[in-house]
């Protein structure tokens, strides 16, 4: 799977392509609203305003909202349970 992030107007993208299967990505994100995962610090989810899952099963672009920077969500794809599993 290869993953790429990039900063956007409104936040971080993360665009995920190969072996990626969209409804992992959406149970990431899910996990990450539950507060069920590690993998990024309180303070970068509080800087998190929305979180949406588009495309399909080996191209899924998972947009990010808020004022929260690309070195913090490439650090905490690194950390994911679910992506590095």
């Amino acid at each position: 799977m290869k993953k790429t992030v990039f900063s956007t107007q409104n936040g971080v993208n993360i665009t995920f392509s190969g072996e990626v299967k969209k409804q992992n990505i959406v149970q990431m994100v899910q996990n990450c609203a539950e507060g069920k995962c590690e993998c990024m610090s309180d303070e970068t989810k509080a800087k998190i305003t929305a979180m949406e899952v588009k495309g399909e099963d080996g191209a899924v672009t998972l947009e990010l909202g808020g004022e929260v920077s690309k070195e913090e969500i490439e650090a905490a794809l690194a950390r994911s349970k679910v992506l590095n599993g």
